[in-house]
């Protein structure tokens, strides 16, 4: 589970991909074969489905993209799909909610080591060294502790000198999605325990994301409304939520009309250039090779009245075009793969199987999450798809045996 976690935007992944990537392809790969002999019929037949239908839906987009694209990134695609399917084959031959209760383990580790990190920093800031890769570079303490080297994860406090936290993973964005859904475990699922609510939410804080201080009010406001009684709701809501809500409403104003606004500007032509690029190739899209994507939309300009529409109320797009990746993966494998199967695997996410309480909650986090940051096709996230697929395919079997 770490290394699954770790797959989606782990700095361990990011320095070292490729190793880390078929290590934890052979650990998956160990584990499903331990536990091959008791996999159900069912569920080994909804898996090969599952594989046969995602394997024949990248194969299509590979071959009848409009750009070219490389046969080495769409392998690496089919890996993912195949680690993916092992862990989910895994742990849903466990005992009920085992994938759950691994992943709360394992964010707790994750939780208390960023508090460390975030910590340390005051006394561990002189003795950083920098590593770094083809994609990102990082200052580091032991191999322990790691922060980013830019301008824009540097804080200023009351005089104090903070850094975002960021904890294992490349950026703070990463960290509040995963804390985020830490707190929605715990609340669903586990034990309600106040103190790690607290430390949840002021480690939330410390990574100064919007993103993350808007789905953490949401999940306050969701969970006071539904638990508690009216006074203590009322109560509850003001000695949390306004504070988190200026500190969000600062945040906002600086990244949209402040110092920050290149990260909302961004964030901004990633939510609109891959749509109108899907717009003209809606069948297939363009392909999912992120250099050719890359590509495309640098040189593709947004020409659209209903562009200008958009910004008819107050917000300006500053931006024509980029030559980066997305950070909005649902628009991205809109643009790679065209609206059926995006529509189709927006549908399987939702109708996954693996978090079923309070779903409309759930799917609200996971959905603003992959639509903040390039998530969507990597492990952690995937399984969620792979599980609507099993799903489906579990409940088609079922119902021709009950025929036959």
């Amino acid at each position: 589970m770490f290394l699954l976690i770790s797959s989606t935007g782990g700095l361990i992944f990011v320095f070292n991909r490729n190793v880390s990537y078929l290590f934890l392809f052979f650990i998956v790969l160990v584990g499903f074969f331990y536990v091959g002999k008791g996999i159900k019929k069912s569920n080994y037949y909804s898996a090969l489905l599952s594989f046969t239908t995602l394997f024949v839906l990248f194969f299509c987009n590979y071959f009848f993209a409009t750009n070219f694209q490389s046969l080495t990134k769409y392998t690496f695609n089919i890996i993912i799909i195949l680690t993916t399917l092992f862990v989910f084959i895994y742990f849903n031959n466990q005992k009920k909610e085992s994938l759950l209760n691994s992943l709360y383990f394992v964010l707790k580790l994750i939780l208390y080591h960023s508090v460390l990190s975030f910590l340390f920093y005051f006394f561990v800031s002189d003795d950083l060294f920098l590593i770094s890769s083809q994609h990102h570079d990082s200052l580091v303490y032991n191999y322990l502790f790691y922060y980013s080297p830019k301008s824009a994860s540097a804080l200023n406090l009351f005089g104090i000198d903070l850094q975002r936290n960021a904890g294992i993973f490349w950026e703070p964005g990463i960290l509040q999605i995963y804390l985020n859904i830490l707190f929605f475990l715990e609340l669903t699922y586990f034990n309600k325990n106040k103190s790690l609510l607290i430390l949840i939410i002021l480690t939330i804080v410390s990574t100064y994301s919007t993103t993350g201080l808007f789905l953490l009010m949401l999940q306050i406001v969701y969970f006071s409304q539904k638990e508690y009684k009216r006074f203590s709701r009322l109560l509850i809501l003001v000695l949390i939520t306004l504070p988190l809500y200026f500190l969000f409403n600062f945040n906002l104003s600086d990244k949209i009309y402040g110092q920050k606004s290149s990260s909302f500007q961004k964030r901004l032509i990633d939510l609109t250039q891959p749509f109108y690029i899907a717009v003209e190739n809606p069948l297939t899209g363009i392909g999912l090779d992120l250099d050719s994507f890359q590509k495309e939309r640098e040189e593709f300009y947004i020409n659209s009245n209903l562009n200008d529409a958009l910004f008819d109320y107050g917000l300006q797009q500053n931006l024509e075009t980029s030559s980066k990746g997305s950070t909005n993966s649902i628009m991205y494998v809109l643009a790679g793969m065209g609206f059926p199967t995006t529509i189709l695997f927006l549908y399987m996410l939702i109708k996954q199987q693996i978090v079923r309480r309070n779903r409309l909650l759930w799917m609200s986090i996971i959905l603003i999450s992959v639509m903040s940051e390039p998530l969507l096709l990597r492990p952690f996230f995937f399984i969620f798809i792979v599980s609507g697929f099993t799903h489906l395919f579990n409940r088609i079997l079922e119902s021709k045996s009950i025929t036959t």
